[in-house]
């Protein structure tokens, strides 16, 4: 596969773009008794500050492809979320600026793309469908401008051969690991977003499809000046080509910042020798300690990450209530239908037991008096128990669902309201 290179129709296509930077950054890990006030326990039983992040600066370009590299455990992760707004700004020190301003965590969810290290998808429903129930609930536009930039979309990640194919899941096979990859980068790309955070896009790939995800990040980073930023653990020589900068972790400590060349050159100063036939990244990461720069502990004066007050910023969601409603009962139908053994298991079960319930009250109407009020009483109870067993149901779907909720809610997608 050749490597990506600049369109020459790049600036009719670009949107805004943005630099994201981040200055002396700290977070500390954090339980449920820390806002506890027992002396007599915090005397005896008072645990050191442990920072998961640690006076961390680095910045990432539009138009770059920017990976947060480290060994596990040096906080790839939890910089990312940080990024990302998942974090709340009020456990987080430091200054986090877009543009080189104050980053507005309410508003930045709606314009970036945040990809998870799982790919929470819809097995029963199509790469087609997937996409384009996403772009139904993000887009500010008609049915037919969404699905034509669905189809743009399939044809930009290399869908285009699978777009009719069911995900999949489990015991259930569909579509592999490398396109079900694409396609969760592709719900968080169909609203077009300026900037791109992906965790660990190549966990579980074959070096093949890994090279093929990350050189469609590449395409799009270079061709409409996005600034994508993802965590990566072992990265193979021709993945490290299309990589612009680097953000190397360790225990929490930024190492590097930079090109990697330039981490080459600081490797080479510090006295170290790349052996042959090992990627200056992986190198790197296997010596990390060696190059760690002593830092010195966030103060508890530290400036918080201040953001606008977000009371009197309104943001439109795409649609009404009611077309939410429409989109996201669509959605569900679909899943139900096609899972055919669960629907046949509930109609089953829906008609024995209306057929037993009305085989034993057939005659309810012919009863007087106090028999009458009696089997009366006795069919509620039973219609009752019947609809309350018939509600634990939706534990299962719940539980399944719960991380494509999660995801969409915090992206702005549709409303949730909590009681």
């Amino acid at each position: 596969m050749e490597l990506p290179v600049r369109s020459p129709v790049v600036a009719s296509r670009r949107k805004t773009s943005y630099k994201i930077e981040t200055k002396d950054l700290a977070y500390k890990s954090s339980s449920i008794y820390d806002d506890l006030k027992w002396e007599l326990l915090q005397k005896y039983f008072k645990k050191p500050t442990k920072y998961i992040l640690n006076d961390v600066s680095c910045e990432a370009h539009p138009g770059e492809l920017t990976a947060i590299a480290g060994p596990s455990g040096a906080g790839k992760t939890t910089l990312l979320d940080i990024l990302a707004g998942n974090i709340s700004s009020s456990q987080v020190c430091g200054h986090v600026l877009i543009n080189n301003h104050p980053i507005d965590t309410k508003q930045f969810r709606r314009l970036a793309g945040y990809v998870t290290q799982d790919d929470a998808l819809f097995p029963s429903l199509t790469v087609e469908e997937m996409l384009m129930y996403s772009a139904f609930l993000r887009l500010r536009c008609g049915r037919k401008e969404a699905i034509d930039r669905v189809k743009i979309l399939i044809n930009e990640l290399g869908l285009d051969p699978v777009s009719g194919s069911t995900i999949g899941e489990g015991s259930n096979r569909g579509i592999s690991g490398g396109e079900r990859r694409r396609v969760s980068i592709g719900v968080e790309l169909v609203h077009d977003p300026s900037v791109i955070l992906i965790d660990e896009p190549t966990s579980g790939l074959d070096s093949g499809s890994a090279f093929g995800v990350i050189s469609h990040l590449k395409s799009m980073a270079i061709n409409r000046g996005k600034t994508i930023v993802l965590t990566i653990h072992q990265p193979g020589f021709r993945i490290l080509e299309l990589l612009d900068r680097v953000i190397l972790l360790s225990n929490g400590f930024v190492l590097h910042n930079g090109s990697l060349r330039s981490l080459e050159h600081r490797l080479k100063v510090s006295g170290h020798c790349i052996p042959p036939r090992v990627n200056v990244l992986e190198f790197a990461i296997d010596v990390s300690t060696t190059l760690i720069i002593q830092t010195p502990k966030p103060s508890t004066e530290q400036v918080m990450i201040r953001q606008k007050s977000e009371k009197d910023i309104k943001f439109p969601y795409a649609n009404s209530h009611f077309e939410e409603i429409m989109i996201l009962s669509e959605r569900f139908s679909k899943n139900i239908f096609r899972t055919k053994q669960l629907f046949l298991t509930r109609v089953i079960q829906s008609v024995l037991s209306g057929l037993i319930l009305g085989t034993i009250f057939v005659n309810m109407s012919n009863n007087k008096g106090k028999l009458a009020l009696q089997a009366r009483l006795g069919f509620f109870a039973f219609s009752l128990t019947f609809l309350l067993s018939s509600s634990t149901e939706g534990l299962p779907i719940f539980l399944q669902e719960r991380r494509i909720l999660m995801r969409e809610t915090s992206r702005g997608a549709y409303r949730v309201h909590h009681t």
